[in-house]
């Protein structure tokens, strides 16, 4: 969804969020145009995902969104935990580098990368070309939840991962591509041993940090999942399993 709106001379130059101050950027992006308005981005993503993070955790983000989770996730953690936030995008990771630094969120690591199955160099968009490397690649010492948010992305992600997953068992939260790729997606999340419950959280959150009641995403919700080892402990009964 594209929303055409450009900050002004008159626009303040930091936006102040539910999760901390974020720099004003032009607000042609669903998530940008969110954060201007609401203060927040997808809170219903972030009140699920409360009762899984905890202190002293280690969270890999696929997808940076400027910071607009890794904020909260960085406070979630806390100072002994971790958040890795991968974005391939040059723009938006610079965006993604000064919301983390206007914070001082010396818990978070950024990195401008494409996850792939495979080391490499993957081109994007018309002019951009960005380093691959795989998850296993990164070596992480733990990890406690995989978070991906870009779009067609999931499969090949996963596919370069297998020693991550087989070691730390993470729980993975993950946006569906669309109604043809969604089944490919959620197949290749059970083949590493997990079972999938649904998640379609709505865009609009009517106790939004700003309190605006104005909703300028009537109806609109995303696609995702929510998916956690079969050998685990965790259920999710009020979703439905895929």
């Amino acid at each position: 969804m594209s929303l055409p709106h450009s900050p002004d001379e008159s626009s303040p130059p930091f936006w102040h969020t539910r999760y901390g101050i974020t720099a004003a950027i032009a607000t042609d992006d669903i998530v940008a145009r969110s954060l201007q308005l609401y203060g927040e981005w997808a809170e219903h993503e972030t009140n699920l995902l409360s009762g899984l993070i905890e202190e002293g955790h280690t969270v890999l983000e696929f997808g940076g969104d400027f910071a607009a989770h890794a904020l909260w996730m960085a406070h979630a953690v806390g100072p002994l935990g971790q958040v890795h936030v991968v974005e391939p995008r040059r723009v938006r990771f610079q965006q993604l580098c000064a919301n983390v630094a206007l914070n001082r969120l010396d818990n978070v690591f950024t990195h401008p990368v494409w996850l792939d199955r495979s080391a490499g160099l993957h081109s994007f968009g018309a002019k951009e070309a960005v380093r691959a490397i795989t998850i296993d690649s990164l070596q992480l010492e733990s990890v406690h939840l995989m978070k991906f948010n870009l779009a067609d992305t999931l499969v090949d992600a996963l596919a370069g991962a297998g020693e991550t997953l087989r070691e730390h068992r993470p729980l993975l939260y993950v946006r569906l591509s669309g109604m043809d790729t969604a089944a490919a997606e959620v197949a290749s999340i059970k083949a590493l041993g997990y079972r999938v419950w649904s998640h379609v959280p709505y865009l609009y959150n009517s106790d939004n940090h700003a309190g605006i009641e104005n909703n300028i995403f009537p109806g609109i919700v995303l696609q995702n999942a929510i998916a956690a080892p079969a050998e685990s402990h965790f259920e999710f009964g009020d979703r439905l399993e895929l």
